[in-house]
């Protein structure tokens, strides 16, 4: 059961969401004020905190850098409350490093959806900790440059598969390997409201579908198209055959999936609770680079924002407010839906 402090000065208030979170199958704690909510999470380590309201001892602003510069609690993500909605106390609390800031009134589904967003992007991306995707890839391109699983995928058949078409579901058996001859493919996870949590996107040139096959598991995760695709579909049999002889291949995996797993254990905290602001500004740069071709240095970035929200961990609606923050300060154009971004070297500097 996952642990939610609540940090409120209100005690109807306070003790309203406390029945809320209750009837949701969470663990509540309360503080009446940000000094008493300190002391709770740290002697109990809350898997999220949510903060309201201007405390007699600390206010939500003061509490937080707080939290962020105590070891054992700055990983813990953090949702603002407040019944001011204007722009600039939005994005003051955003700047601050809070992962969300909710205004009041507000649904009890709203709240409800947020706190299980940020803990469940701190599920699928511990759960990526331990599969390491980059360093699984960078095997596949250094086997690529033997030329041998771009063998495996000549002269095979092309399949066209449409926009947000489903090549392979979370939960089924894996018999094949899929090679994208064009297109983007998403890989997600999705939770029992629906709500996908993306992982991964696949661009023209890349092998996936590869880790269930080796660990010969289900799969975690599903893959979409999000534009229209060209995929080669290269049966199980074949890839298994190759690892088991061509022992080069069989090595380089075993050596990457066994040095990389203390160095995504690390990055963790930072890619799960960094503010929305350095979320958003780190998925255009990552959606940069997959849109990007040698011929075209300056891509236009064409997916949903309920795909950026997805890869996020954030609803659409705060994800829209923080493009509209980017456009305003010219860090990027929007252009019919398509972003394109201006000041690549700032948004650098914000996700760091």
């Amino acid at each position: 059961m996952k642990t939610v402090l609540v940090i409120e000065d209100n005690e109807e208030i306070r003790e309203n969401i406390a029945e809320m979170l209750e009837l949701a199958n969470y663990q509540v704690l309360l503080a009446e004020d940000g000094k008493r909510g300190l002391e709770l999470a740290v002697q109990y380590k809350p898997d999220i905190v949510v903060c309201d309201g201007m405390m007699p001892s600390m206010d939500r602003f003061s509490v937080l850098p707080v939290f962020q510069k105590n070891p054992m609690l700055e990983a813990i993500p953090f949702i603002f409350l407040s019944a001011r909605a204007e722009r600039a106390e939005v994005r003051k609390g955003m700047e601050s490093g809070a992962d969300d800031y909710i205004t009041k009134p507000f649904q009890e589904s709203e709240l409800l959806q947020a706190i299980e967003g940020r803990l469940r992007k701190a599920e699928v991306l511990k759960k990526e900790s331990k599969q390491p995707p980059e360093d699984i890839r960078e095997m596949m391109r250094t086997a690529g440059q033997h030329k041998v699983l771009e063998h495996l995928a000549k002269d095979k058949k092309i399949y066209l598969y449409k926009k947000k078409q489903i090549l392979y579901a979370e939960g089924n058996e894996p018999t094949k390997l899929y090679f994208l001859k064009k297109g983007k493919v998403k890989v997600y996870t999705t939770n029992k409201e629906g709500k996908e949590y993306i992982s991964g996107i696949h661009k023209e040139g890349d092998f996936f579908g590869y880790l269930p096959l080796i660990e010969e598991t289900e799969y975690q995760e599903s893959a979409e198209t999000i534009e229209d695709s060209e995929v080669v579909v290269i049966p199980k049999e074949e890839f298994i055959s190759l690892l088991y002889h061509n022992q080069d291949i069989a090595n380089r995996l075993i050596r990457m999936l066994a040095t990389s797993v203390s160095e995504k254990e690390k990055l963790l905290p930072k890619l799960a609770y960094n503010s929305l602001r350095k979320r958003t500004a780190d998925s255009l740069l990552f959606l940069h680079t997959k849109y990007q071709t040698p011929s075209d240095k300056h891509p236009c970035i064409q997916i949903s924002r309920h795909d950026i929200a997805g890869i996020v961990g954030s609803s659409p609606e705060a994800v829209t407010r923080m493009l509209s923050d980017f456009k305003h300060e010219r860090l990027i154009e929007v252009i019919e839906g398509k972003i394109f971004i201006l000041n690549e070297q700032k948004l650098q500097h914000l996700r760091n």
